[in-house]
Protein backbone atom coordinates (compact mmCIF):
# COMPACT_ATOMS: atom_id res chain seq x y z
CA UNK A 1 0.00 0.00 0.00
CA UNK A 2 1.34 3.43 -1.03
CA UNK A 3 2.12 5.88 1.71
CA UNK A 4 0.26 9.23 1.64
CA UNK A 5 3.63 11.02 1.09
CA UNK A 6 4.39 9.02 -2.05
CA UNK A 7 0.90 9.58 -3.38
CA UNK A 8 1.15 13.35 -2.99
CA UNK A 9 4.58 13.50 -4.61
CA UNK A 10 3.27 12.09 -7.85
CA UNK A 11 1.86 14.87 -10.07
CA UNK A 12 -1.02 13.91 -12.27
CA UNK A 13 -0.68 14.59 -16.04
CA UNK A 14 -3.13 17.50 -15.88
CA UNK A 15 -1.31 19.04 -12.96
CA UNK A 16 2.04 18.80 -14.79
CA UNK A 17 0.49 20.63 -17.75
CA UNK A 18 -0.89 23.36 -15.54
CA UNK A 19 2.50 23.74 -13.85
CA UNK A 20 4.28 24.14 -17.22
CA UNK A 21 1.70 26.68 -18.31
CA UNK A 22 2.20 28.71 -15.13
CA UNK A 23 5.98 28.65 -15.63
CA UNK A 24 5.59 29.95 -19.20
CA UNK A 25 3.26 32.71 -18.00
CA UNK A 26 5.81 33.69 -15.35
CA UNK A 27 8.61 33.83 -17.94
CA UNK A 28 6.49 36.04 -20.20
CA UNK A 29 5.60 38.35 -17.31
CA UNK A 30 9.24 38.62 -16.28
CA UNK A 31 10.17 39.54 -19.85
CA UNK A 32 7.46 42.20 -20.02
CA UNK A 33 8.49 43.61 -16.65
CA UNK A 34 12.14 43.75 -17.72
CA UNK A 35 11.21 45.60 -20.91
CA UNK A 36 9.13 48.12 -18.95
CA UNK A 37 11.96 48.76 -16.51
CA UNK A 38 14.51 49.21 -19.29
CA UNK A 39 12.23 51.57 -21.20
CA UNK A 40 11.56 53.59 -18.05
CA UNK A 41 15.28 53.85 -17.38
CA UNK A 42 15.90 55.03 -20.93
CA UNK A 43 13.19 57.67 -20.72
CA UNK A 44 14.45 58.80 -17.33
CA UNK A 45 17.94 59.30 -18.78
CA UNK A 46 16.54 61.32 -21.67
CA UNK A 47 14.59 63.48 -19.22
CA UNK A 48 17.69 64.11 -17.13
CA UNK A 49 19.66 65.09 -20.25
CA UNK A 50 16.96 67.53 -21.33
CA UNK A 51 16.72 68.97 -17.83
CA UNK A 52 20.49 69.40 -17.71
CA UNK A 53 20.42 71.19 -21.05
CA UNK A 54 17.73 73.56 -19.79
CA UNK A 55 19.76 74.21 -16.64
CA UNK A 56 22.89 74.99 -18.68
CA UNK A 57 20.93 77.34 -20.94
CA UNK A 58 19.50 79.13 -17.91
CA UNK A 59 22.99 79.41 -16.42
CA UNK A 60 24.23 81.12 -19.58
CA UNK A 61 21.27 83.48 -19.64
CA UNK A 62 21.62 84.40 -15.97
CA UNK A 63 25.34 85.00 -16.29
CA UNK A 64 24.92 87.21 -19.35
CA UNK A 65 22.29 89.20 -17.44
CA UNK A 66 24.71 89.55 -14.53
CA UNK A 67 27.35 91.04 -16.84
CA UNK A 68 24.68 93.31 -18.36
CA UNK A 69 23.81 94.67 -14.91
CA UNK A 70 27.51 95.27 -14.22
CA UNK A 71 27.87 97.27 -17.45
CA UNK A 72 24.81 99.38 -16.66
CA UNK A 73 26.11 99.98 -13.13
CA UNK A 74 29.37 101.35 -14.53
CA UNK A 75 27.50 103.64 -16.94
CA UNK A 76 25.19 104.78 -14.14
CA UNK A 77 28.27 105.77 -12.11
CA UNK A 78 29.39 108.21 -14.77
CA UNK A 79 31.67 106.24 -17.06
CA UNK A 80 31.28 106.46 -20.83
CA UNK A 81 30.44 103.45 -22.98
CA UNK A 82 33.96 103.40 -24.43
CA UNK A 83 35.48 103.34 -20.93
CA UNK A 84 34.09 99.89 -20.13
CA UNK A 85 36.73 97.21 -19.71
CA UNK A 86 36.52 93.41 -19.49
CA UNK A 87 40.02 92.65 -18.22
CA UNK A 88 40.51 89.80 -15.76
CA UNK A 89 43.45 87.50 -14.92
CA UNK A 90 41.66 84.47 -16.45
CA UNK A 91 40.41 86.37 -19.49
CA UNK A 92 42.31 86.55 -22.80
CA UNK A 93 45.12 89.09 -22.57
CA UNK A 94 43.56 91.16 -25.39
CA UNK A 95 41.09 92.53 -22.86
CA UNK A 96 43.91 94.22 -20.97
CA UNK A 97 45.73 93.86 -17.68
CA UNK A 98 43.41 94.28 -14.72
CA UNK A 99 46.31 94.68 -12.31
CA UNK A 100 47.79 97.51 -14.37
CA UNK A 101 44.53 99.46 -14.66
CA UNK A 102 44.55 102.32 -12.17
CA UNK A 103 40.82 102.99 -12.68
CA UNK A 104 39.01 99.97 -11.29
CA UNK A 105 35.63 101.69 -11.42
CA UNK A 106 35.36 100.98 -15.16
CA UNK A 107 36.18 97.29 -14.83
CA UNK A 108 33.23 94.93 -15.22
CA UNK A 109 34.90 92.16 -13.20
CA UNK A 110 36.26 94.23 -10.33
CA UNK A 111 34.36 94.88 -7.07
CA UNK A 112 35.12 98.59 -7.44
CA UNK A 113 33.50 98.59 -10.88
CA UNK A 114 30.67 96.38 -12.08
CA UNK A 115 31.29 93.69 -9.49
CA UNK A 116 30.39 90.81 -11.83
CA UNK A 117 32.05 87.43 -11.34
CA UNK A 118 34.26 86.15 -14.14
CA UNK A 119 33.00 82.68 -15.02
CA UNK A 120 33.86 79.92 -17.45
CA UNK A 121 31.11 78.73 -19.83
CA UNK A 122 28.62 76.16 -18.51
CA UNK A 123 30.03 72.67 -18.82
CA UNK A 124 29.40 70.80 -22.04
CA UNK A 125 27.70 73.56 -24.07
CA UNK A 126 30.62 74.63 -26.27
CA UNK A 127 34.21 73.78 -27.11
CA UNK A 128 35.50 75.45 -23.96
CA UNK A 129 36.03 78.86 -25.59
CA UNK A 130 35.63 81.67 -23.03
CA UNK A 131 32.98 84.37 -23.07
CA UNK A 132 33.78 87.21 -25.47
CA UNK A 133 32.73 90.87 -25.46
CA UNK A 134 32.33 92.85 -28.67
CA UNK A 135 31.00 96.08 -30.09
CA UNK A 136 30.76 95.20 -33.76
CA UNK A 137 27.19 94.05 -34.50
CA UNK A 138 23.90 95.94 -34.82
CA UNK A 139 21.15 93.50 -33.81
CA UNK A 140 17.68 93.57 -35.41
CA UNK A 141 15.27 96.10 -33.83
CA UNK A 142 17.73 96.82 -31.01
CA UNK A 143 18.47 100.50 -30.50
CA UNK A 144 19.61 102.32 -33.63
CA UNK A 145 21.82 101.14 -36.47
CA UNK A 146 24.91 101.56 -34.28
CA UNK A 147 26.89 98.59 -33.00
CA UNK A 148 25.58 97.17 -29.73
CA UNK A 149 27.75 95.95 -26.88
CA UNK A 150 27.27 92.18 -26.68
CA UNK A 151 28.48 89.20 -24.70
CA UNK A 152 29.10 86.19 -26.95
CA UNK A 153 29.48 82.55 -25.96
CA UNK A 154 31.16 81.17 -29.08
CA UNK A 155 31.13 77.76 -30.69
CA UNK A 156 28.15 76.33 -28.81
CA UNK A 157 26.63 73.04 -29.95
CA UNK A 158 23.42 73.05 -31.95
CA UNK A 159 21.42 71.33 -29.21
CA UNK A 160 22.26 74.14 -26.82
CA UNK A 161 21.59 76.67 -29.57
CA UNK A 162 18.12 75.25 -30.22
CA UNK A 163 17.31 75.28 -26.50
CA UNK A 164 18.35 78.92 -26.15
CA UNK A 165 16.21 79.94 -29.12
CA UNK A 166 13.29 77.98 -27.74
CA UNK A 167 13.57 79.82 -24.43
CA UNK A 168 13.91 83.17 -26.24
CA UNK A 169 10.99 82.59 -28.60
CA UNK A 170 13.22 82.51 -31.67
CA UNK A 171 12.85 80.11 -34.62
CA UNK A 172 14.03 76.56 -33.99
CA UNK A 173 16.47 76.94 -36.89
CA UNK A 174 19.05 79.40 -35.59
CA UNK A 175 19.06 82.75 -37.39
CA UNK A 176 22.03 83.01 -39.70
CA UNK A 177 24.66 85.73 -39.50
CA UNK A 178 25.66 85.74 -43.16
CA UNK A 179 28.94 86.65 -44.77
CA UNK A 180 32.53 85.64 -44.24
CA UNK A 181 35.58 86.72 -42.31
CA UNK A 182 36.29 87.88 -38.76
CA UNK A 183 37.29 91.32 -37.53
CA UNK A 184 40.40 92.88 -39.01
CA UNK A 185 41.51 96.49 -38.73
CA UNK A 186 38.55 98.85 -39.00
CA UNK A 187 36.23 96.07 -40.19
CA UNK A 188 34.26 93.97 -37.69
CA UNK A 189 33.93 91.18 -40.24
CA UNK A 190 30.59 89.53 -40.92
CA UNK A 191 29.96 87.40 -37.84
CA UNK A 192 28.77 88.28 -34.34
CA UNK A 193 31.78 86.33 -33.10
CA UNK A 194 34.38 88.92 -34.10
CA UNK A 195 37.35 86.84 -32.97
CA UNK A 196 40.41 87.94 -31.04
CA UNK A 197 40.95 90.97 -33.29
CA UNK A 198 37.61 92.49 -32.28
CA UNK A 199 37.70 92.14 -28.50
CA UNK A 200 36.40 95.22 -26.68
CA UNK A 201 39.42 96.92 -25.10
CA UNK A 202 41.39 100.16 -25.12
CA UNK A 203 42.02 100.00 -28.89
CA UNK A 204 38.79 98.36 -30.12
CA UNK A 205 35.48 99.62 -28.83
CA UNK A 206 32.51 100.20 -31.11
CA UNK A 207 32.95 99.81 -34.85
CA UNK A 208 31.65 102.67 -36.99
CA UNK A 209 30.33 100.31 -39.67
CA UNK A 210 28.92 97.32 -37.75
CA UNK A 211 27.93 94.01 -39.28
CA UNK A 212 24.30 92.90 -39.16
CA UNK A 213 22.38 89.67 -38.80
CA UNK A 214 19.66 88.42 -41.15
CA UNK A 215 16.68 90.25 -39.67
CA UNK A 216 14.12 88.11 -41.52
CA UNK A 217 15.36 84.93 -39.85
CA UNK A 218 14.50 86.24 -36.38
CA UNK A 219 11.09 86.10 -34.72
CA UNK A 220 8.81 88.64 -36.41
CA UNK A 221 6.24 90.98 -34.87
CA UNK A 222 3.02 90.70 -36.93
CA UNK A 223 1.90 94.11 -35.68
CA UNK A 224 4.91 95.95 -37.07
CA UNK A 225 6.03 93.58 -39.85
CA UNK A 226 9.52 93.80 -38.37
CA UNK A 227 11.61 91.49 -36.20
CA UNK A 228 11.02 91.64 -32.47
CA UNK A 229 13.93 93.22 -30.57
CA UNK A 230 16.58 90.48 -30.65
CA UNK A 231 18.25 91.18 -27.33
CA UNK A 232 19.35 87.56 -27.00
CA UNK A 233 19.52 84.57 -29.32
CA UNK A 234 21.77 81.95 -30.80
CA UNK A 235 22.89 82.41 -34.40
CA UNK A 236 24.62 80.34 -37.02
CA UNK A 237 27.52 82.17 -38.60
CA UNK A 238 28.44 81.39 -42.19
CA UNK A 239 31.91 82.85 -41.69
CA UNK A 240 33.05 79.98 -39.47
CA UNK A 241 30.09 77.56 -39.78
CA UNK A 242 29.62 77.70 -36.02
CA UNK A 243 26.80 78.52 -33.62
CA UNK A 244 27.17 81.46 -31.24
CA UNK A 245 25.01 82.57 -28.32
CA UNK A 246 24.83 86.32 -27.75
CA UNK A 247 23.27 88.65 -25.22
CA UNK A 248 23.04 92.43 -25.63
CA UNK A 249 24.78 94.13 -22.71
CA UNK A 250 23.98 97.63 -23.92
CA UNK A 251 21.81 98.74 -26.82
CA UNK A 252 22.96 101.76 -28.77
Amino acid sequence: MESPKTSLSRARPGERGNMLFMILIAVVLIGVLTAVIMNASHNEGATIDNETLAIRASEAQRYASEVERAVLFIIHNGKSESDIRFAYPDAPSDYGDLAADADKTREVFDPAGGGAAYKAPPEGVNDGSPWEFYGGTALPSVGSDHADLVAVLPNVNKTFCDKINQLDGQPSTPPEDSGGGQAAGASPGSCINLGSGGRFNDTHQFYDAPNTADALSFSQDPQTSAPRPALEACVHCAADNQYHFYHVLMAR
